[in-house]
This record gives structure tokens, C-alpha cells and sequence, in this order.
């Protein structure tokens, strides 16, 4: 796991520094203390880390999950009786991993995952526009359209403007010029450059920006736009953070419905992520999903247990870990192990940092994501990709990351309803004339339910005194419906002067007397 350590550190500590105002923003977010936002990070970088089979997948406190968590912790009266929920998520978990409903990411089309990248990768850059200006009325981490503080991600472009901070905008700024100059310019001048992330560098003139200037100036940078870790006086102070579950709340059925929801929900943005990150990973290596769900559970238990936010596995620190380079999950784990280390030594500093300079780190990543190339190739795919993948787009910006996946794939089944409903079946006219014509109907390798339309359609349609080669020569499966359906019509054809001539592998059968007893024999041969 230490031979791609080269690759592995630069790209921990960019992770380190997108997660950890991600960390707190949604913990602010959730009604809950800011620590537990720092706990949930480690415990998803060092535990799951360590747990996962994921190689590039980065866990930790979701935006996804914030919402719930702010209702069931008013819902249950405190914090130490949500902790209780967060365990049960956990437990719940674990139970499904050891069921493979792991199973289920493995169900979500190429397309609607593209899509929900690209709008992540758009919301990114939408959401960190106004961080840049120094307008941070949103928590750091929202993916929401709509958001808490009344405006949504279109009406804060405009609100902004009308708090911009001047040290802000030069620090983004300049911030993304470090970035582009450090990856197109200097990373190919020197190995030294590729060894030391872009990133640090950028947050490193933000924090002596921020040392060099008066507090009075009007170019500083005032403290509500800088990262705010909490900052204890002494060891006591720091270890007086961590909360513990009351556990004499477990017998309160509220408690588990919001750890039930808790694991349903996790999991789902977990198997979301999964396919996600593997669809960006360069080696296209793929994560055991149960494991996940596993990792994850323990991960959730952990935290539940010492104070911390539910946990999952996060696209956004998963997007930011790949384009940087990571290679193994050693450097999940070590972004964990930084926000400990941070936390605990070097707090004071941490606040200096201006939020404008992870808005420029995250602008890249949400460009990165968001590539204008992608739609022109998702276009020449062809509608059955496309569609799915503009509609998740919308759906995911303009309401929110279940939303959106759940829109895109109704579209996505939608069309291959309809894929289905046009190639269950091939019809040919071989002969027409005074006497009557003579159709052929060749029926596609798997028939089911979804093909009665298309079907039912066709046999309602051939005209009195038509001759039907039906040939299932070709067909593996065909639903019992279908069998129905050719029942009811050999009955009806009967009336209108249709003759059948069944055509199988078995041989040709005139007029069968019942589809039923047929391809019943042929099942039990």
C-alpha cells in the first residue's frame, strides 16, 4: 500500500483541506456541535478508510444527511439521545451489508451517474462563486438548491454582490491563478511541484495574506470568512468535546425510526458515491459494495459513539482525492489522521485560513466535474444516454442529490419501457392479396410483461383472414404473460379467420388449441 505513497500524500493533504471546512459547515448545518462535524471526518478517513475496499472513495459528515439529522435531534430533545440513532444507523448497516443489498449500486445506469457528477460539479461552482466574493451566508458543503438561509443557489449569485469582500475576491483570485499556474506550468517544470500540492500552496498564501494585514484594513479578511475550529484552552477542554450516547433513550420508538432513516439514507448516498467514484477512478478498479455497507456501519458505530455526525461516503472529498492522484485508500486514511492532528496541535492556525481559498480549490474541482466536453459526448450517445443524463443534471441542481437521482432514473426506465416496447418482436408481411395476407412474427430472444403493449398492439391489428407464422425460434424466455396474451388471441382469431402456424425448434404447429399446454410441455421436456 506504501509504493504509491508519492501520489498518496499530496493528495491526503488536499482532501485534508476541502474536508475540514466541509466538516464544520455541516455540522453548523445539522444543529449540532461543531466538533462532532471534525469527529465524523476522522472516523470516516481513518476507520472507514481503513475498513473500505474502496481505493479512492473519501467518507465522512454528508450535506445530504444534515436535514434529517437537525429534525430528529429537535424531534428526540438532544444530542447525546441522537448519538443512540447514529448506533442503531450503524448496526442496520452492518445487517444489510452481510444481506448484499450492496447489490443495488450496481443497479444505477452510466448515465444517471454521469449526470449526477457533472451536477455536483456544477453546484460546486455555483455554491463557491459567492465564497469567493465573501459572501458565506450558506454552509460550506450544501448541495441543496434550496437553502437554509432563505435564498437558493440562482438567488445568492445575485445577494452576493451586495456583501463582497475586497480581501476575499483578491485572495480567490489569486488563489486560482497559484492553482492553474502550479498544474499547467510548474508541475511539469520540477518533480518537486508534483510532490507538493497546488492547494497547499494556495492555502499557505491565504493564511500569510491573512497574518500580514491589520484586522482594521479593509483588505483583511474578517473572521465570520475564515475556518472556525473550535479551540480548547487545555487537553481537558479538548477531550470535554467528545459527547456519548444515553443509551436509556434506546427504547424510544423515535430513536429508531431516525437511526432506520439514518441507514437507509447513508447507504443509498454511499452506493451513490461508490459508483460515482469508481466511474473516475483512472484504473476502473471496482469497490465491493457489501464491504462498503459494512465499513460504513462500523464507521457509523464509531461515531456514533464518541460524539460524532453520521457518516457516508461523500463524492465531493472522493472527486477532490482523484484529481489529485490518489492511488490507494492510504491516502483516505491519512486525511482522517491530519484532521486529528490538526484539531489537537494546531487549531489557532487553522483559523486563519480564509474560506476564499478552498472556494478556489473547489472551483477547480466542480470545473473538473462539470466539463462542457462531457454533454457534446453524452449527446452523440444517443437519447437513451442522453436524456437520462440531462435530466439528472436539473434534477440534481435544482432540488437535491436524491431528488435528482430518483428523477433520472424514472426517465431512465422510462426509456428502456420503451426500448422494449419497440424490439419485442420483428413483423414482416410476406404475402398479401385478394385471398388474405400472410404475416410473419418473430419474437426477440427475452420476452416478459414489459413487451404486452407492443404485442397486444400488433395481434389487434392483423386483419380478418390473415395467416400468422409465429416464429419463437429464436426466444430463451417468454413471460407467462405473454403466453396469456397468445391464448386469448388464438380464442378470438377464431371469429376473424386468423390461422396460426406456431413456429418453434420443436417443429411447426397448426392452429395449437392452447398456448398454455404447449409451451408448458416444452418447459417440462
Amino acid at each position: 500500500m506504501f509504493k504509491n505513497l508519492k501520489h498518496d500524500l499530496p493528495a491526503s493533504v488536499v482532501v485534508f483541506f476541502v474536508a475540514l471546512p466541509l466538516c464544520l459547515g455541516i455540522a453548523l448545518a445539522s444543529g449540532a456541535p461543531l466538533f462532532s462535524g471534525i469527529i465524523a471526518g476522522i472516523v470516516g478517513g481513518i476507520v472507514v478508510g481503513g475498513i473500505s475496499g474502496s481505493s479512492l472513495g473519501v467518507s465522512g459528515p454528508a450535506a445530504g444527511l444534515a436535514v434529517i439529522v437537525l429534525s430528529a435531534i429537535t424531534t428526540l430533545g438532544s444530542y447525546e439521545n441522537f448519538l443512540v440513532a447514529v448506533v442503531i444507523g450503524g448496526a442496520i448497516q452492518i445487517v444489510l451489508g452481510v444481506l448484499k443489498a450492496g447489490i443495488i449500486g450496481y443497479y444505477f445506469p452510466s448515465a444517471v451517474i454521469k449526470g449526477m457528477l457533472t451536477a455536483i460539479g456544477i453546484i460546486i461552482l455555483l455554491k463557491q462563486i459567492p465564497h469567493a466574493f465573501g459572501y458565506d451566508s450558506d454552509y460550506e458543503g450544501d448541495l441543496d438548491f434550496f437553502q437554509a438561509d432563505g435564498d437558493n443557489t440562482l438567488s445568492a449569485l445575485g445577494h452576493m454582490l451586495e456583501f463582497i469582500s475586497p480581501g476575499a475576491i483578491i485572495v480567490a483570485s489569486t488563489s486560482l491563478l497559484i492553482l492553474l499556474f502550479w498544474e499547467k506550468v510548474l508541475s511539469k517544470k520540477h518533480a518537486i511541484f508534483s510532490i507538493i500540492p497546488g492547494p497547499l500552496a494556495a492555502v499557505v498564501f491565504g493564511i500569510i495574506y491573512q497574518m500580514s494585514l491589520p484586522t482594521t484594513s479593509t483588505y483583511a479578511i474578517s473572521a465570520k470568512h475564515l475556518v472556525r475550529v473550535p479551540i480548547p484552552e487545555n487537553i481537558s477542554m479538548f477531550l470535554g468535546q467528545f459527547t456519548f450516547p444515553n443509551f436509556g433513550a434506546a427504547l424510544n420508538p423515535e430513536v429508531w425510526i431516525a437511526g432506520v432513516t439514518i441507514a437507509i439514507v447513508a447507504s443509498l448516498e454511499t452506493l451513490l458515491s461508490v459508483e460515482a467514484a469508481d466511474k473516475l477512478d483512472p484504473e476502473k478498479k471496482t469497490t465491493p459494495t457489501n464491504r462498503e455497507l459494512y465499513a460504513q456501519g462500523i464507521g457509523n458505530i464509531v461515531s456514533g459513539l464518541i460524539g460524532g455526525l453520521p457518516i457516508t461516503q461523500v463524492i465531493v472529498r472522493s472527486s477532490a482525492n482523484v484529481q489529485s492522484g490518489g492511488k490507494t485508500k492510504l491516502s483516505t486514511i491519512i486525511h482522517g489522521g491530519f484532521l486529528l492532528l490538526a484539531v489537537v496541535l494546531i487549531p489557532t492556525l487553522l483559523n486563519k485560513i480564509p474560506l476564499a481559498v478552498l472556494a478556489a480549490v473547489l472551483i477547480i474541482v466542480g470545473y473538473k466535474l462539470a466539463k462542457p466536453a462531457l454533454f457534446k459526448q453524452m449527446y452523440f450517445l444517443g437519447k437513451t444516454q442522453f436524456i437520462p443524463f440531462v435530466v439528472t443534471v436539473i434534477g440534481v441542481v435544482f432540488t437535491d442529490l436524491l431528488m435528482g437521482i430518483g428523477l433520472g432514473l424514472a426517465v431512465g426506465i422510462t426509456t428502456i419501457l420503451i426500448q422494449n416496447y419497440k424490439n419485442s418482436h420483428f413483423l414482416h408481411i410476406l404475402e398479401s392479396n385478394e385471398e388474405g395476407h400472410r404475416v410473419q412474427m418473430t419474437l426477440a430472444e427475452e420476452i416478459s410483461f414489459l413487451n404486452k403493449g407492443a404485442i397486444l398492439r400488433e395481434l389487434n391489428n392483423l386483419p380478418n383472414n390473415t395467416t400468422l407464422e409465429l416464429d419463437v425460434r429464436k426466444t430463451v424466455r417468454l413471460h407467462y404473460d405473454i403466453i396469456e396474451i397468445l391464448d386469448e388471441f388464438a380464442f378470438k382469431s377464431k371469429s376473424k379467420g386468423i390461422k396460426i402456424k406456431l413456429i418453434s425448434n420443436r417443429g411447426e404447429v397448426e392452429n395449437p388449441d392452447s398456448f398454455k399446454d404447449y409451451f408448458g410441455a416444452v418447459t417440462t421436456s
